[in-house]
């Protein structure tokens, strides 16, 4: 990677931890990519809005939400951009692991053996991804999340800080596991479960 042409977007939270990984890992930053930031300056870097990307630049997308990195995703490859992967030298990937275009894993995560993370995913300080678990696109361990060996995560998924989801339990798109919570059993497509042992979150009434 050429001099200053990593663009990250999103510059709030993940962001800038994204940020600290890039400088952690010595890969110069071009700037963020934000449009609620645009024109200003975060860290000292500069904020442009993201169909501003200069084309042929590697980006990656520092934001928690699956949705939004999703849509991110698209725009910035409209606009010429390269997804890369980002790693932080003190995150330990195992051996036989494939980290997609996108991938974000942070200081202290550790990756097993014969792990696959899909496009855009995140694994966050602390966290932990068992061997052969195979997580889809824009999925999201949260820091101190635990994925047990040979879980499915699929794509949007997200484990909640603390969280632990058990040895070969699949959980279903779009679904999010809360914080602490230990999925013991599979968790349906779209589903917010909680609690130890995890369950899904009540509806509202008349929701």
């Amino acid at each position: 990677m050429t001099e200053a042409q990593l663009w990250i977007a999103g510059a709030g939270g993940v962001g800038r931890e994204a940020l600290d990984t890039a400088l952690a890992a010595g890969v110069p930053v071009a700037g963020f990519l934000d449009d609620r930031a645009r024109g200003t300056e975060v860290r000292g870097l500069k904020v442009l809005a993201p169909e501003d990307l200069p084309p042929g630049s590697h980006y990656l997308v520092g934001i928690a939400d699956p949705h939004v990195r999703l849509r991110l995703a698209a725009l910035l490859d409209a606009a010429g951009g390269e997804p890369t992967v980002l790693v932080h030298p003190r995150a330990l990937i195992a051996l036989e692991t494939e980290l997609a275009p996108g991938c974000l894993v942070m200081g202290g995560a550790y990756v097993s053996s014969g792990v696959r993370l899909g496009a855009h995913s995140q694994v966050h300080y602390n966290a932990t991804v068992g061997h052969d678990a195979v997580l889809g696109e824009r999925v999201t361990v949260y820091p101190g999340g635990n994925v047990s060996g040979s879980v499915r995560l699929a794509d949007g998924a997200t484990v909640g800080s603390n969280a632990v989801v058990l040895q070969g339990r699949t959980v279903g798109e779009d679904a999010f596991v809360g914080a602490a919570a230990v999925v013991t059993r599979d968790v349906p497509p779209g589903t917010v479960v909680v609690g130890s042992p995890a369950r899904p979150l009540p509806r509202p009434a008349g929701g």
